[in-house]
């Protein structure tokens, strides 16, 4: 009877493993975790055609990845929990350690964008505390609105351009996009630099930046049950 129990639970398991072996639903699980989209901005942003969007929001649904609704006439997809961002976070993380190939295309990524050195999400908090710099989340605006690293300022990549005389030239701007594997901070950031304002990227997003909060918290109250 265990071993029979054991197959069946694996072969559970297996859904969840058959269902990510696309690259394609990978992306797609990502961009969601950023907040909810139609199968027509995912289109948008993917370059898929909408029968492939649908066909792989259709598995990533039979697995219970993602959840839909409907909203007028559009059908809204989004992950199915914050579990699901975890998981990816993780994902992205032990690919990077366990796969030199991983490494070598996060390099030739950023390789374009000269003085691209990111800063940490420790060095962020600190700087923000001092008021040394200003946070930009250069998403776009409705991924902002889903949820954002506080204190952070929105304003979409595609508009950078239009609002630079907003932008205090007495500080350093930060901004951050999707996470380590986004460009848009990276571009906004060459754009600022290329206008003479002072920029840096932040390489994570709000997703990492929630479990480093989260972390800190732990941490926290666990040195404060050791006094």
């Amino acid at each position: 009877m265990e071993r029979i129990w054991k197959d069946q639970l694996y072969q559970e398991f297996a859904r969840i493993g058959k269902c990510l072996s696309s690259p394609k639903r990978l992306e797609l699980l990502d961009l969601l975790s950023q907040g909810p989209k139609s199968v027509d901005q995912l289109v948008k942003i993917t370059g898929m055609s909408v029968a492939n969007v649908s066909q792989h929001l259709q598995t990533l649904h039979e697995s219970r990845l993602v959840r839909s609704h409907r909203q007028g006439n559009f059908v809204i997809y989004e992950i199915a929990g914050l579990s699901v961002a975890d998981f990816m976070v993780s994902l992205h993380r032990l690919s990077e350690k366990q796969l030199v190939e991983v490494q070598k295309l996060k390099t030739e990524m950023l390789q374009n964008h000269v003085n691209m050195e990111p800063i940490g999400l420790e060095e962020l908090l600190k700087r923000m505390e001092r008021g040394d710099v200003v946070l930009l989340d250069v998403r776009p605006q409705d991924e902002y609105e889903t949820g954002h690293i506080p204190g952070a300022i929105s304003i979409p990549m595609e508009d950078l351009e239009k609002h630079l005389a907003s932008l205090p030239t007495d500080k350093e701007i930060v901004a951050y996009c999707r996470g380590p594997y986004c460009l848009m901070s990276a571009q906004a950031v060459e754009i600022l630099k290329n206008k003479g304002i002072q920029a840096s990227r932040l390489e994570e997003g709000v997703i990492e930046w929630k479990r480093y909060m989260e972390q800190s918290t732990i941490n926290n109250e666990k040195g404060g049950s050791k006094r």
